[in-house]
This record gives structure tokens, C-alpha cells and sequence, in this order.
């Protein structure tokens, strides 16, 4: 064999190799992350989590790991390009929420994509089947129809007269449609009626939630995604000041003043995202790595928010929170 088909050969053998392996070689492993906002202290807490995530597994940032970041500032031009441009790198794993995963699957079917704050992993073409996720994507799920369902009822409990409540969505990301069927459904079953308003960007907020009030909404909840990320603390006190309740999705979406919150710790997620990551650098395919359904939830009720809105919170309510700011 000639002495540069000999090189070529050991080239193509060690970048088959788990990248753990190719680290021992004097290449660190790079894993590129796809974010939503426009920088990186717009996405925390999540940022710092994330990192706080790959510690917990033994990385040290720089030295046995390289992480690249990319901030599309929820522009679906830079999440295209963006996602090319970590492809490009050749990167040996792949990061993204909700709508990130979906542009770095639609950039790469090679390098394996480790995704989180997926409502719908299956329906936007991420994987075949939660069981057996079968191409190069796995990770995380943190919404279903018992979530949805959950919500609804917890402004039930917390809006006695409660019959009509405002939807907020997004219609430009992949999962809305998804959210509005199952919390149709759901608002069906409780006998409310769920009525969508649409805000695309933050300045669409104001008029969303002014739109509701003019037609009698007596709450509000939002479609989880980037968008309402970015507008966590912004539509807590636009609720307020139309003394709409609103519901929020998470931690981050309630510390801004919402009435309530129910869902999964993304905080736990991002960590658990990390060992995913882990594991794919260590050999494992994303293929046969099952997507993660969330197990543990946040029930978290602001009495001060209740208290301005002239609402009393049920005991029991109380007793099953997780979390009660007095």
C-alpha cells in the first residue's frame, strides 16, 4: 500500500471513532449548540446550565471539551444558516430546542443532534418513534397531552367562574399546531372554551393581550417556544395590567409575575442533555437512545399575583406546590 493511501486510511478510522477516543488522539471532542435568543446572557439561565451540565459528567470546558455556540435571535434565516454553519464544522455533536433541532436536522442526517424543549419529537420529523428514535437525533420531550390537560385544570381551580380562556401562540413555529389540537382537546373535556390569539414577535405581545380583553377572556396561558421565552418577563405584567391570570409553561416564564406555572424543570433537562451528549461521545448511537418523557413537575403559585387579582387560592392547591411565593 502506498504511503498516502496508508494516511488516508488511519484519517477515515479515526474519525469513525467515538470522539471520546479521538480526544486520547490529541482532538478534543467540539459539540455545537444551536440557541433561540441573541446571546448567550439572553438564553440564561439555560446557558449556564448547560455548561453546569457537562461539569457534572467530568468535562472541563477547553481542555477535555469544546462547546460552540450560535444566537439566531429567533430569525429563521440565521436558524438556517446558523445550523449550516455547525454542520460546516463538522462538529461531533449536535444542540437545539424546540426549533433549533428542527433546522439542524433538516442541515445534517450524519452528525448525531441531541435535542431538548421538544413538544413533538416525532410529529416535527426528529426521530421515528420515542421507543426507537432510529436516525441521528435523540433527547429530550417536555410536553403531552396530560400536561395540557393539567394546565387547564389548575385555572379552573384557581378561576372558579372560569369559562373562556386566551390562547397564546406563535403560529410561525413548527409545534403550534400540535399545541392548539391538544389544548383544544383538553379544553373540551374541562368544558371551556380555549380561544387562540396570535403574537409573533414581542411587539405583537401588547396587542395579543389586549385583543383577549376585548373578547372577554377571563385567563390566559401561552404555547410554550422561543418566543415566549423571550417574552418571560413581558407578559406576566401585561396579564396583570388587564388583570387577565395568566398561566405560564415553566420556572423561567413564571418569575416574571405570572399567577401560576405547571410543567417539567428545564434546568433538569439542560443537565440531562449533557449526559446524552456524554454518552453519544462515549459510542452510543442516537439512534437506539430513547427520547426522555419528563417524570418530575413544578406546580408554582404567586399568592401576591392572586391576592391583586382578587383570587383565593384553594388549600389544597397550595399543598400540592411545589413552590408558594407569599
Amino acid at each position: 500500500m502506498k504511503r498516502r493511501d496508508v494516511i488516508a486510511s488511519i484519517g477515515v478510522t479515526l474519525a469513525a471513532l467515538p470522539a471520546i477516543i479521538r480526544a486520547q488522539a490529541g482532538k478534543i471532542p467540539t459539540v455545537g449548540h444551536l440557541w433561540h435568543a441573541g446571546s448567550a446572557q439572553e438564553e440564561e439561565p439555560f446557558y449556564s446550565a448547560l455548561r453546569e451540565g457537562f461539569a457534572r459528567v467530568g468535562y472541563r470546558e477547553g481542555r477535555t471539551l469544546n462547546l460552540v455556540h450560535r444566537f439566531p435571535n429567533e430569525t429563521p434565516e440565521r436558524f438556517r444558516t446558523m445550523a449550516e454553519e455547525l454542520v460546516a464544522m463538522n462538529v461531533d455533536v449536535l444542540m437545539g430546542g424546540s426549533v433549533g433541532s428542527v433546522y439542524l436536522k433538516r442541515a445534517t442526517s450524519r452528525i448525531p443532534i441531541v435535542f431538548m424543549f421538544v413538544a413533538d419529537p416525532v410529529g416535527l420529523k426528529l426521530v421515528n418513534s420515542l421507543a426507537q428514535p432510529g436516525g441521528n437525533a435523540t433527547g429530550l420531550s417536555n410536553f403531552g397531552r396530560d400536561i395540557a390537560g393539567k394546565r387547564l385544570q389548575l385555572l379552573k381551580e384557581l378561576v372558579p367562574s372560569l369559562e373562556r380562556v386566551g390562547f397564546l401562540i406563535n403560529p410561525g413555529l413548527p409545534a403550534t399546531s400540535m399545541y392548539v389540537d391538544v389544548m383544544n382537546e383538553a379544553a373540551v373535556q374541562l368544558k371551556l372554551k380555549l380561544q387562540t390569539f396570535e403574537a409573533r414577535s414581542l411587539e405583537e405581545m401588547a396587542p395579543a393581550f389586549d385583543a383577549m380583553v376585548k373578547a372577554r377572556m377571563q385567563a390566559a396561558t401561552i404555547a410554550q417556544g422561543g418566543t415566549a421565552f423571550q417574552a418571560r418577563h413581558i407578559n406576566p405584567k401585561l396579564a396583570l395590567d388587564r388583570r387577565l391570570p395568566f398561566l405560564a409553561f415553566s420556572r423561567e416564564t413564571f418569575e416574571g409575575g405570572a399567577l401560576a406555572a405547571y410543567g417539567p424543570s428545564n434546568i433538569e433537562a439542560l443537565y440531562r442533555s449533557a449526559v446524552f451528549v456524554d454518552k453519544i461521545l462515549k459510542g452510543a448511537s442516537p439512534g437506539k437512545m430513547p427520547v426522555e418523557l419528563p417524570t418530575e413537575f413544578e406546580l408554582l403559585i404567586n399568592l401576591k399575583i392572586a391576592k391583586l387579582l382578587g383570587l383565593t387560592v384553594p388549600a389544597a392547591l397550595r399543598l400540592r406546590a411545589t413552590e408558594v411565593i407569599e
